[in-house]
């Protein structure tokens, strides 16, 4: 793939960020964001902080298909944002914990089929 190719497709690659503060208060309180954690996990989000998730999407239509999704499992109390980024802006991002610097994840070595 050229360079030109490369640097194209950094702008087509998504990242989706879900960021959620769900109320923990009572027993049924706490299953519906355990379960919608769950949900997340399910479909290739992982955490990238409390409360923060992120998933590699091939492309902006197949992370409407994603969103889609946490559209549907969203629970009735709390807030959850959904952001889409693209692989070039995700590059960009600085990550610091403690006084080290880290780099952000890399993209997952396989394409998904679906």
């Amino acid at each position: 793939m050229s360079s030109q190719q490369l640097a194209a497709e950094s702008y087509r690659i998504m990242w989706l960020f879900v960021f959620f503060d769900l109320p923990v208060t009572c027993v049924k309180q706490r299953k519906r964001a355990t379960k919608f954690r769950k949900d997340l996990m399910d479909d290739g989000f992982t955490m990238m902080q409390f409360s923060v998730y992120i998933r590699h999407c091939a492309s902006k239509e197949n992370a409407t298909v994603h969103i889609n999704r946490i559209r549907k499992v969203i629970p009735p109390e709390g807030h959850v944002s959904i952001v889409s980024i693209t692989d070039k802006q995700f590059g960009n991002i600085l990550n610091v914990r403690g006084a080290t610097k880290e780099k952000p994840p890399t993209a997952p070595a396989q394409l998904e089929m679906f």
